[in-house]
């Protein structure tokens, strides 16, 4: 029901943090896993821990913010894959800054990233996906999906978008037997939020005392839910949300 043998599996933003652990997860059922991302050198590092799980993984250099690069990406993955089965749009950034601080080039560079790029994915999978007889997209949103912080307006905003598009793309590719899920993370330990407890007073004891399993999440803890939406486990699963946050969405 899990097994991603001779699966191709596509994760945006792969090579560090969330993507990454997801992209383990994905290694380790069976999937080819292809890295797309910006940093070659991180790349090199996050491809050769994926061969060393079994899978024949590499990465390709783009930037899933620009059109003509996504075009390149997907034509170049059909070229060495002749395939793709499952897509993970991760790749994302932040700036921190309430909004009446913030320019309208930070705004722009957040919702591109996060969201944007999503969509540019997307739309050139989905052929790719339709010729494959269906497939699975996972998109990663936040629990900035549901909840509001005054220091993440952009970022806010795009995860909140990613719910919004992955319910449209849902109801859209069902009839291709192509599921479309988000996962909402909630405080995990990555570079991003190194950044955001060095910047934001208080928020390491915030976090710890209101999730519910006492503790960050790490990236591991998303490679689960990736097999999962990724497998054949979760066919008549499509459009949902799903909280991976140690229960910090349940606690008053």
């Amino acid at each position: 029901m899990f097994d991603l043998q001779g699966k191709v599996a596509l994760v945006t933003g792969g090579n560090g943090g969330i993507g990454l652990g997801m992209a383990e997860g994905l290694a380790r059922a069976g999937a080819r896993v292809v890295i797309a991302a910006r940093n070659a050198e991180k790349s090199t590092a996050a491809v050769d821990r994926l061969k060393a799980l079994g899978s024949d993984a590499f990465a390709l250099t783009a930037d899933v913010t620009d059109e003509a690069s996504v075009t390149a990406l997907f034509a170049e993955l059909a070229e060495r894959c002749g395939r793709l089965d499952i897509l993970v749009n991760n790749a994302g950034t932040n700036v921190r800054k309430p909004v009446d601080q913030l320019a309208l080039a930070e705004w722009h560079k957040v919702m591109d990233t996060n969201l944007t790029s999503a969509f540019l994915c997307c739309r050139a999978a989905h052929p790719q996906l339709k010729a494959a007889g269906g497939g699975k997209v996972i998109n990663i949103g936040s629990m900035m999906s549901i909840f509001g912080a005054s220091f993440a307006p952009a970022y806010g905003a795009s995860k909140g978008g990613i719910v919004q598009l992955t319910k449209s793309l849902a109801a859209a590719w069902a009839a291709d037997d192509v599921q479309v899920n988000a996962v909402l993370p909630g405080w995990i330990q990555t570079a991003l939020t190194d950044g955001a407890r060095a910047e934001v007073p208080g928020l390491n004891e915030r976090v710890i005392a209101r999730t519910a399993a006492g503790r960050w999440g790490q990236p591991e803890d998303l490679a689960g839910i990736a097999v999962f939406l990724a497998s054949a486990a979760s066919d008549f699963i499509t459009g949902t949300a799903i909280p991976v946050d140690g229960g910090y969405s349940i606690v008053a």
